[in-house]
């Protein structure tokens, strides 16, 4: 069980550094517990592209965030969302919850 664990936690510092490199060699995370499912790393990288992770344990995610050297957040603050940059996959979207239908169709 501890070899998983193990395997589990070295693909999420990849994906962690990965995300990273491809999105302008850095990246800020905070980790948020989302009940049994886990740990959700929710990252934005320096060119503003965001996405998320998810965890089986803080420990991992943690794990993950720090080995690459991303910076860690206490929380999704409104620094860190200002970072952010949306586009318009993500405003379709939006526009599809308000809509009732599919990406806004």
């Amino acid at each position: 069980m501890a070899a998983d664990s193990n395997k589990r936690t070295a693909r999420l510092v990849k994906q962690t550094g990965a995300f990273a490199q491809r999105h302008g060699g850095s990246a800020e995370a905070q980790i948020a517990y989302v009940g049994q499912v886990g740990f959700r790393i929710s990252l934005v990288g320096a060119d503003g592209t965001w996405g998320d992770l998810m965890a089986p344990s803080k420990e991992a995610a943690e794990e993950a965030v720090r080995a690459e050297g991303v910076t860690l957040r206490e929380s999704f603050d409104g620094e860190m969302a200002e970072h952010m940059r949306t586009g318009p996959y993500e405003w379709e979207r939006m526009a599809g919850v308000q809509l009732g239908a599919p990406g806004g169709r």
